[in-house]
């Protein structure tokens, strides 16, 4: 027997749920839509759906409006029957209901991600080890500590072993052999960068040595150390290094292909930040095709840096791409379809509704509440009193009326401006939200099982 639905929404979303189902043809399961008596489906809530839902309900599963806020384990207690909800946008019904895919699972990967703090013997401990809980949080899995060349670290033994103290797994990054048998000294992970005539400085240590070519460039003397290290039975991670653009960048893609070819077995590392820091675009992108590369060459390690202002999210960006190529990697697929939150600044479905959506909406609306949407032909806003377009939201303000009311014309200016942007950029625009900018930002996390609290406008008007 096919699984039964029930969809619960209001008045103004009942067309458009009623022909988003019925577009979607035959379907592996039976439903039905139940207008349960609001205005706006997303304003509905537990007490009105206990009081106005008859029983018993004789379906298999209930889905509420994905902008409804109530308790679905109460609900689910009380009617008897699995209660879930559904997406925040009608358009996205089809994927949530498996046309097109449903979530992807994003909670797995291979890549660890060192994250180098480079000015860590200016720091003090308790500096340090804030930063390095800060970058966990991004989701580094090993602090790099960054040595500078001609630079005492005196604490740099105390810094390793306070870094270890609190959980962390710590790497020596240094051009200076003293200081690097100095961090193994002090139970370092890892030792970046050993060469085949350092690589003695990590026998003994337990630490992990990061080797590299010297000089740069030279495989061999790479696979050389490599087969040295074997010979002393050490484990080792081997970097050809990647030379930022202009300076060798494609030769140095070439040289992990081919590293790859000499050594297939070998734990490899790439240091993404040759690219993300010293190239002026926005990093998401340019991390995605790093680690699409990591991805295909099984590169399992690597090194990222985030000091320029440009590069501030860019361990999150990592931790998102690395995610995204897991999970695509896994179903032989393309990176694309799983939402990692890489898509910052443009989105692949900028307008869930069309602007025929949009005036069939405003004609049924007969409160003086104005509603905020956009199209592709601007940002529309609408009460029962007008229906108004324009790509610039302050021409928009002599049509509203709100000249006397100061709180609701300063609401208004907000939402319009942030409908401006996302309309500039081909971004989601969804009243009373924050725009989604992936990775790029943090994402304040809510509770649905209660209605959210009036916003600062609302409140200065009781």
């Amino acid at each position: 027997m096919s699984e039964r639905l029930l969809f619960l929404t209001g008045h103004l979303a009942y067309p458009r749920l009623e022909r988003i189902m019925r577009s979607l043809g035959e379907t592996p399961f039976t439903w039905e839509i139940r207008d349960i008596g609001v205005k706006v489906a997303a304003l509905m809530t537990e007490a009105i759906i206990l009081r106005r839902l008859g029983r018993p309900v004789a379906v298999d599963r209930i889905i509420l409006p994905g902008r409804c806020r109530a308790d679905l384990a109460h609900l689910q207690d009380q009617l008897g029957v699995p209660v879930t909800r559904g997406p925040d946008e009608l358009s996205d019904l089809p994927a949530y209901l498996g046309r097109g895919g449903q979530a992807k699972d994003l909670s797995h990967f291979s890549i660890r991600i060192f994250s180098e703090i480079v000015d860590a013997s200016a720091l003090s401990i308790d500096a340090l080890l804030a930063r390095a809980a800060e970058l966990r949080k991004s989701g580094a899995d090993v602090i790099d500590i960054g040595c500078l060349p001609d630079t005492p670290f005196p604490h740099l033994e105390d810094s390793v072993r306070a870094l270890k103290a609190a959980g962390h797994k710590v790497s020596i990054d240094s051009a200076n052999r003293h200081e690097l048998a100095r961090g193994a000294g002090a139970g370092a992970d890892f030792l970046l960068s050993l060469e085949e005539n350092t690589l003695d400085i990590a026998e003994g240590s337990g630490a992990t040595p990061v080797l590299v070519a010297a000089p740069h460039g030279d495989l061999d003397s790479l696979v050389r150390a490599a087969d040295a290290a074997v010979r002393r039975n050490l484990p080792f991670i081997v970097d050809p290094i990647l030379d930022p653009i202009h300076f060798g960048f494609t030769a140095s893609i070439a040289r992990y292909i081919e590293t790859r070819r000499r050594l297939p077995h070998a734990e490899m590392m790439m240091g993404t930040g040759n690219l993300t820091e010293l190239t002026e675009a926005d990093t998401g992108g340019i991390t995605a095709l790093l680690m699409g590369i990591c991805s295909e060459l099984d590169i399992r390690n690597v090194l990222t840096v985030q000091v320029s202002p440009h590069t501030r999210r860019t361990i999150e960006e990592h931790d998102a791409a690395r995610r995204l190529m897991f999970a695509a990697s896994t179903e032989s697929a393309l990176p694309k379809g799983f939402d990692a939150g890489l898509v910052s600044l443009h989105d692949l479905s900028p307008y869930p509704l069309t602007r025929e959506d949009i005036a069939g909406l405003a004609a049924e609306v007969r409160d003086t509440n104005f509603r905020i949407l956009t199209a592709d032909d601007g940002i529309h806003i609408f009460n029962r009193d007008g229906h108004y377009i324009s790509r610039d939201a302050l021409s928009l303000y002599p049509k509203l009326g709100v000249e006397a009311d100061g709180a609701h014309a300063f609401y208004l200016g907000a939402e319009l401006a942030k409908a401006e942007i996302a309309f500039a950029l081909g971004k989601r625009y969804t009243q009373d939200e924050p725009l989604d900018w992936g990775c790029a930002t943090d994402k304040q996390e809510e509770t649905k099982d209660r209605l959210r609290e009036a916003g600062h406008t609302l409140r200065a008007k009781v």
